[in-house]
């Protein structure tokens, strides 16, 4: 049985030069710093987590950020374009700040009835701003310098690349919950009916594109809903019947977390909603400290001082 949940729980990125990066999605996008952490695998390096007042699941935008990493070439094999939802009342007020934050971006045609601003961030990840219906019933959170009525929402949805549509639309209607939407201009839009936000995933095939190369301004994972442990457990179970090889459980403090790679060579994720990052910071304080698991505390005098920093 299919969850309520059904949809994107968070998008994780590869960005290079910290300050930059920062000042671009907490001022200029306008999004909120919930989470200052550590990448668990390597925690001489941040990884930062923007989104709603509290990162809820559909907002998460995480982010390694490695300085000195090569960037990453756009390909075949790579989750894409990042769309974020705004309200249909707030694309004037977008396309004049671009302008005057002399953001290049452009408006691509309307898609499945959806107006779209495409922009791309200093790393060079593809970005999106569409017109959705459904965001402008949302609340918005306001950083005191855009209005929360014009503000980001969270993930309208993402696009991946791909070779072949066919594999990958069977692990998001057989092991996600999404359905077939209809295709538009090469993309095939699959959605989840689980709520207003991070309900699209398209898939596209464009001819002769290379191989995707990952470094900095390319998408390391794209994660996906699941309510809780049973729920994730059967997401697993559903990825294994496809021949899929998912990992067992994995702890990230703010998520449980199961990982496979979908037939195309997107890296997927199954991410619990709970416990969410109000684990260890109050609302009000979240992103304001650098924040460690448990099994990090000892070292966090030698952690913080090899973390580069972000103001």
């Amino acid at each position: 049985m299919m969850s309520n949940s059904a949809g994107i729980h968070h998008i994780t990125a590869i960005a290079g030069e910290p300050r930059r990066h920062v000042d671009f999605y907490r001022r200029l996008l306008g999004l909120r710093l919930v989470k200052r952490t550590v990448n668990f695998d390597d925690p001489g390096t941040w990884h930062l987590y923007y989104g709603d007042e509290v990162g809820s699941p559909g907002t998460a935008l995480t982010f390694f950020v490695w300085q000195g990493l090569p960037p990453g070439r756009h390909g075949t094999g790579e989750a894409q374009e990042i769309a974020f939802a705004i309200p249909e009342t707030a694309l004037d007020f977008w396309r004049e700040r671009l302008i005057e934050q002399k953001i290049a971006h452009q408006a691509s045609p309307a898609r499945f009835g959806e107006s779209v601003i495409a922009l791309s961030d200093p790393d060079g990840h593809k970005l999106e701003l569409v017109a959705a219906k459904a965001a402008g019933k949302l609340p918005g959170w306001s950083n005191g310098e855009l209005p929360a009525n014009h503000a980001i929402r969270g993930f309208h949805g993402i696009t991946l690349e791909l070779a072949d549509v066919a594999a990958t639309g069977r692990v998001l209607t057989q092991v996600f919950g999404f359905e077939p939407a209809g295709s538009e201009d090469g993309r095939h839009r699959f959605v989840a009916a689980g709520g207003p936000l991070g309900t699209v995933v398209d898939l596209r095939v464009t001819p002769g594109v290379a191989r995707t190369a990952q470094g900095t301004g390319t998408i390391h994972h794209v994660a996906f809903r699941a309510g809780g442990d049973a729920e994730e457990l059967e997401m697993r179970a559903r990825a294994l019947a496809l021949g899929l090889r998912a990992t067992e459980q994995v702890p990230r403090f703010y998520f449980r977390s199961v990982y496979f790679r979908e037939p195309g060579g997107v890296l997927f994720e199954i991410a619990t909603d709970d416990p969410g990052f109000t684990i260890d910071e109050p609302k009000e304080k979240l992103g304001s400290r650098v924040m460690l698991p448990p099994w990090f505390e000892q070292q966090r005098a030698e952690i913080e001082a090899a973390l580069p920093p972000l103001e």
